[in-house]
Order: C-alpha cells, then sequence, then structure tokens
C-alpha cells in the first residue's frame, strides 16, 4: 500500500529523518511481543561429555537488561503519542505503529476529523524527533 508521507518541514524534521522515525514505531508491535517473551530466565542445561563454558554467568541480570532497554524504547514513544494528544493517543498509536489508516480509525470511532488527526499525528512526531535524539 502506498503511504503518503507527511510534510513537517515546519517542525524542522526532514523526510529521512521522518522515515527514521516512522521506522522506529514500526518496531514498536515487536517491541511488545519481545517484552512479553522475556520473562523466563530458566534454561534447560545440556548434560553432554564435554566441559561446559557459561558465558552467562547472570541470566536474570541479562534478561533484567534486555528488558529495560525494550521497555525504555516503548515508553518513548507511548509518552510522546499521551504528550502530543491525551485523549487521541491510542489512535496515534495505531496509526503510526500498525499502519491503519485514517479511514479505519474512522470506522473505530475516533472522535475528530481526519485534519485534527493529522495535525495531532504531526505534532507526535516532532515531540518524538525531541525525545530520541
Amino acid at each position: 500500500m502506498n503511504k503518503r508521507e507527511l510534510r513537517l518541514d515546519k517542525y524542522g524534521i526532514s523526510s529521512n529523518r521522518y522515515k527514521e522515525l516512522c521506522g522506529f514505531c514500526a518496531q514498536y508491535p515487536e517491541w511488545k511481543r519481545r517484552l512479553a517473551e522475556l520473562t523466563d530466565t530458566v534454561k534447560c542445561v545440556e548434560i553432554t561429555d564435554m566441559p561446559i563454558y557459561h558465558t552467562n554467568g547472570d541470566a536474570t541480570g541479562n534478561l533484567a537488561v534486555k528488558r529495560s532497554e525494550i521497555t525504555e524504547k516503548i515508553d518513548i514513544v507511548e509518552k510522546a503519542a499521551v504528550e502530543a494528544a491525551p485523549d487521541l493517543y491510542t489512535y496515534i498509536l495505531q496509526s503510526v505503529c500498525y499502519d491503519y489508516p485514517y479511514s479505519y480509525l474512522e470506522f473505530t470511532g475516533i472522535p475528530c476529523s481526519r485534519q485534527t488527526f493529522y495535525d495531532y499525528r504531526r505534532k507526535f512526531f516532532y515531540i518524538l524527533d525531541k525525545s530520541k535524539k
């Protein structure tokens, strides 16, 4: 599907930076899925006659670091959406992270016009650009 780029020149965001921010937001569903998967530190130990060399001495610590990195990225996107429009942040997340078009959001009951929504979406990218530096 052809996706129309937003005009963000007045916010000082180039088209390449916009594409970078879109790519960052496109990873949001993967992060949520990965965060749900990263819960168990107990791993099965394979017993063989070969000597065992463990590089991961602290599996719980490594898991906590991975989870905190993913959580930080998720928080950046969610906080930018809430700051841009507290009443519409779920619609903004659906639009920028899951590529739902306005026509779909309109079908689900978005409480604003297309122009208003895209104004908030531009503001979201402006806030995301500032918080992701």
